[in-house]
């Protein structure tokens, strides 16, 4: 290393006064690189120059493939603290945010609750609309507009089982869950070629809104949420295909790599997703 990118090291990183030999080494080694780097890009030693997080980003994506991935994001995050600490007006830290949980599903008896409520509906169109809702919800997982979009004609029998075709942003198939399908192919057959949770133009807004209201009641029942109903069916589902045993084996509590691990595998045909989800008609 050059020695002038050493003496930088070394000066920044007593300004920053790490409490540990361990972590004033771990400075010293993200200063002295960075230094190294912004010397053979003719940058000025200063530490407002240098500690520039324009400068840093540079120099970790110049170091890819001459570093491993681990190695470039501890470097940056030293980088970034010395940065911090060399500040004389240090910028205010971030406000933590408490991190969203995922809703709790609604138990067998609630979703039982619900329907008996759409059935209780005083005319047979706003029965058929407010158990379609609740059967798209706990037994498809859909919500928001993926929701409000379905017609008649997107709820078919195929590949063994009931099957929505989502149409929207992420179009794809999904498997109704064997026990909501008899009355998902009722209101399907009634909307006709209509949408299943009413209105007639794709503009309306809020069309579930009065659905949730009248099928909400009681002091033992909430306020029916959509987005439960789809955690009703995420952990409905979850459970069918193993997800919890699997978790439990690989020793982790949350990943945030499945996604890319199940883009690596080979995709599955319909008739194996419907059986594999829990969709096998009934």
């Amino acid at each position: 290393m050059p020695n002038e990118a050493a003496a930088f090291a070394r000066e920044v990183v007593a300004r920053a006064g790490p409490a540990t030999p361990g972590r004033a080494k771990a400075l010293l080694f993200a200063a002295g690189r960075l230094a190294r780097f912004a010397l053979s890009t003719g940058l000025e030693l200063r530490p407002e120059v240098v500690f520039c997080p324009a400068v840093v980003e540079r120099f970790i994506l110049s170091s890819e493939g001459a570093l491993s991935g681990p190695t470039r994001r501890t470097l940056r995050t030293n980088c970034r603290a010395l940065g911090r600490a060399l500040e004389a007006w240090p910028a205010p830290a971030p406000v933590a945010l408490p991190r969203e949980r995922a809703k709790k599903p609604y138990t067998h008896g609630e979703i039982s609750a619900y329907l008996a409520l759409a059935d209780a509906q005083p005319t047979r169109s706003r029965a058929m609309r407010a158990g379609a809702l609740v059967c798209l919800g706990a037994g498809a997982g859909l919500v928001g507009s993926d929701l409000s979009a379905v017609r008649g004609p997107d709820i078919t029998v195929r590949s063994g089982g009931v099957v929505v075709d989502v149409k929207g942003r992420r179009p794809r198939a999904v498997p109704v869950l064997a026990r909501f399908q008899q009355r998902l192919l009722s209101s399907a057959s009634f909307a006709g070629e209509g949408y299943l949770v009413g209105g007639t133009a794709s503009s309306r807004r809020n069309v579930a809104s009065g659905l949730v209201a009248s099928v909400s009641g009681g002091a033992d029942l909430a306020r029916l949420q959509t987005s439960r109903l789809r955690a009703t069916w995420l952990a409905e589902v979850a459970a069918t295909i193993g997800l919890g045993a699997f978790m439990a084996a690989a020793g982790v509590d949350v990943s945030q790599r499945l996604g890319d691990i199940a883009a690596g595998l080979r995709p599955l045909g319909e008739a194996e997703v419907v059986a594999l989800l829990g969709g096998r008609h009934c």
